[in-house]
């Protein structure tokens, strides 16, 4: 009878702590709100800056691109407010649908009627109020999936050919999709996600360079394949030679870096903006805005770009060590899709790259672009929560294990105390009680 009552008070015990645990709930990284707000409102302003002049040449209005620019905005936010609202659990569990919805996307743009072809390249589908480019989404749904499978696998992708080869033929495939519309800067940033991901993963280093040694010619090969693309490596080489042809937008957008000096020439002041720099507005929003705020705007953009992704990489770390491994890659994703799209755009507009049809995220003006990053973001602050939701669960049961154990109602037994052999240590008689750890929700990290 006894033991029975102690059972029942054990189990109503723990009834009452997995309770409290549920109880408890998260937080967003206020430092990572805070980044993202700095980016977003910084990038309205330089979309307003930069697109008046645009929108006037355009005769649809001073402030057409601003204002489409806030509508993507908030269909952005929204996005990133459903997935914020979103266990990751549940997300997880589609893996292998989002796959398949990578594919899907891709060949939609070839489909008669559904795609949109702008000047030759197939990259958009037509949703009627406007087009959408589907490599953004494709992006993010590939971090998801990744970062399954390095869950289901990460102890054979270090160990085993096929499961390290696995994920890279995937991305081959994909990256094959890409070349088709063509789109040669996207499937560059696809594969540098892949490479960091599986690294960050456990991927063995020495493994991965055999198949990244076997596509390099492939890669170049495709890079000089095309004309176009030639012209602009050669041009980014010495864009003065032929300065108003293949070398012209790039020129002008180090003509405005250089304009700007240190302090820059003031908002909105900028000449290069004036139907000079082509894509002022887009891709190369960074010139604009290094002509306007000078050095010490460029540093504040590196800075927060680079604060943005110290931070998502630094939480996905945080997870790993809690072994809430969907959650570390998922971060590590996005950190390393946000800073490489920004190293590529930067280094673009100051020239140390070849010219990429790639926007700075949150900054350019563009409607796939914003809300696929806001998407992004939205499932990085999820993370936050998440973790942040653990480390209080975790506080809570170290406290409560610290805590003096509570008389027990129980009544004992009246059998005596065994005898004591004299000079004899004495020993403890209580026992420890199991530490009941807390179950986040996720799999199971065999």
């Amino acid at each position: 009878m006894a033991r029975t009552f102690e059972q029942m008070a054990h189990d109503s015990a723990a009834a009452r702590q997995a309770t409290r645990l549920d109880d408890i709930h998260g937080r967003f990284d206020p430092w990572l709100v805070g980044i993202i707000v700095a980016i977003a409102t910084l990038g309205v302003i330089m979309v307003a800056s930069s697109s008046i002049a645009i929108g006037e040449d355009m005769q649809v209005g001073r402030y057409y691109f601003l204002s489409r620019h806030f509508i993507f905005l908030a269909l952005g936010l929204g996005l990133a407010t459903a997935v914020m609202r979103t266990e990751l659990k549940t997300i997880e569990k589609y893996d292998r649908f989002l796959l398949l919805g990578c594919a899907v996307l891709l060949l939609l743009v070839f489909v008669p009627g559904l795609g949109r072809s702008v000047n030759g390249a197939h990259r958009w589908i037509n949703l009627g109020i406007s087009n959408f480019q589907v490599v953004e989404a494709v992006k993010v749904i590939y971090i998801v999936w990744l970062a399954s499978y390095l869950v289901r696998f990460r102890d054979d992708v270090n160990a085993t050919w096929g499961a390290m080869l696995k994920p890279i033929g995937v991305a081959v495939v994909l990256v094959a999709l890409l070349l088709l519309q063509p789109d040669f800067g996207s499937s560059m940033l696809l594969l540098g996600v892949t490479a960091g991901m599986l690294v960050l993963g456990g991927g063995h280093l020495k493994r991965m360079m055999l198949p990244v040694v076997a596509l390099l010619p492939a890669v170049v090969g495709v890079a000089v394949m095309e004309p176009y693309r030639l012209r602009r490596i050669t041009s980014f080489m010495n864009p003065w030679e032929d300065q108003l042809g293949a070398g012209y937008q790039l020129s002008n957008a180090l003509m405005a870096v250089g304009r700007g000096e240190f302090s820059g020439v003031g908002l909105g002041a900028s000449v290069q903006k004036l139907s000079y720099l082509p894509e002022a507005h887009t891709d190369f929003i960074f010139s604009v805005l290094a002509e306007e705020l000078g050095f010490a705007g460029v540093c504040l953009v590196v800075g927060l770009f680079t604060a943005l992704v110290g931070r998502a990489l630094w939480i996905g770390l945080k997870c790993v060590e809690m072994r809430r491994h969907f959650a570390g890659y998922c971060a590590f994703g996005v950190a390393m899709m946000i800073g490489m799209q920004s190293l590529v755009s930067i280094g673009v507009n100051l020239g140390l790259l070849p010219t990429k049809g790639l926007t700075l995220p949150l900054v350019s003006s563009g409607g796939s672009s914003v809300m696929m990053t806001c998407l992004a973001l939205g499932l990085l602050l999820r993370v936050s929560y998440e973790l942040d939701r653990a480390q209080r669960q975790v506080a809570r049961l170290r406290g409560d294990a610290a805590s003096p154990a509570p008389a027990s109602p129980v009544p004992t037994t009246t059998q005596p105390p065994l005898p004591v052999q004299p000079g004899a240590p004495v020993r403890g008689t209580s026992r420890l009680r199991q530490r009941v750890e807390p179950s986040f929700g996720g799999r199971s990290q065999a």
